[in-house]
């Protein structure tokens, strides 16, 4: 019976994995955070270089870094959410290279909404192996499907290839759940961290609520509140001033919550005007609007109001 060619027989690579004894017995340099790092800004660097045409910055969205399966269990080992770190500096730095490609008049328009980044394992990668693919437009199934460009560098050489290949080459990879990250693209090439350190961008909590009724389909609502004062009220608000969080239902009153945080102790108080309000299912005392009597409202606190609406505050 005919064997199945593996992933580098496919590709035409095959010769690059005959070792000799001695090198098989070399042990493969281990992986570090800085490798992986560099290496993701490298191919970044160089999609720029490969993609940009006339004045126009285009480059990659999804980035696909694959490693030897050893590889990858000893890179994660005892150092569990590091990818997510190296994402969050590789990130700030794409935005600073593409500042200065902004800066020189360059047009430094996304093709994506997104990005991506994976870290995936191949069984046909040996010890010290690492390859990486590149997208422009991420988990876009509407794409025609095209060959894919590769790059791969061997242990034995140490020297960068690149190949066209087939989209089904992707099926022989092992995707990792820790190892996946979703990052919103922002137009002012800088991260979320960032916006939020700009004068008047403090968010002071996050609120979150699911409208159960029928136009909204269930849909999550968020507000951020940023200032030490904020008013939680009904569709029959009519105000539209910043610190006024209105839920577009009917189930809620107007105004039916009010919510401060005290610089002082760092803690956040609520008092109720709503009809029914309960905090942590325990019914809290209505108040008078003229005179709110404040409870404590402890961070990570979830809320039902009028007994349909639920609510959640979570601290930034």
């Amino acid at each position: 019976m005919a064997s199945t060619p593996n992933f580098w027989q496919r590709i035409g690579i095959q010769d690059w994995f005959l070792t000799n004894e001695t090198s098989e017995k070399a042990k493969a340099k281990a992986l570090t955070p800085d490798t992986v790092y560099s290496y993701i800004i490298e191919k970044f660097q160089e999609s720029i270089t490969e993609l940009s045409f006339a004045d126009r910055v285009v480059f990659y969205h999804e980035f696909i870094i694959s490693f030897n399966a050893d590889d990858y269990k000893e890179f994660v080992a005892n150092k569990q959410g590091i990818f997510g770190l190296i994402v969050q500096e590789t990130v700030e730095k794409f935005y600073e290279i593409l500042k200065e490609h902004r800066t020189a008049g360059k047009t430094v328009k996304p093709s994506g909404s997104k990005w991506v980044f994976r870290l995936v394992s191949h069984p046909d990668y040996a010890r010290g192996d690492k390859g990486f693919i590149g997208k422009l437009l991420p988990d876009n199934n509407n794409k025609k499907e095209e060959n894919l460009r590769v790059t791969f560098i061997p242990r034995q050489t140490g020297i960068a290839q690149t190949f066209d290949v087939d989209q089904d080459i992707l099926k022989g990879f092992t995707y990792y759940s820790e190892g996946y990250f979703e990052i919103p693209y922002h137009e002012e090439l800088e991260t979320e961290a960032q916006i939020e350190k700009k004068p008047g961008n403090n968010t002071i909590a996050r609120l979150e609520t699911i409208i159960p009724d029928q136009q909204f389909a269930g849909k999550k609502v968020e507000y951020l509140m940023k200032e030490n004062d904020l008013i939680v009220s009904g569709s029959d608000e009519t105000r539209e001033d910043s610190n006024i969080f209105t839920i577009p239902s009917e189930w809620v009153n107007a105004p039916h919550l009010q919510i401060k945080y005290n610089e002082t102790d760092g803690k956040f108080y609520l008092a109720s005007f709503g009809e029914i309000t309960t905090l942590n299912e325990i019914t809290v005392e209505r108040s008078d609007i003229n005179a709110p009597k404040w409870i404590k409202l402890p961070v990570n606190s979830r809320m039902l109001l009028n007994g349909i609406i639920g609510l959640n505050l979570f601290k930034a």
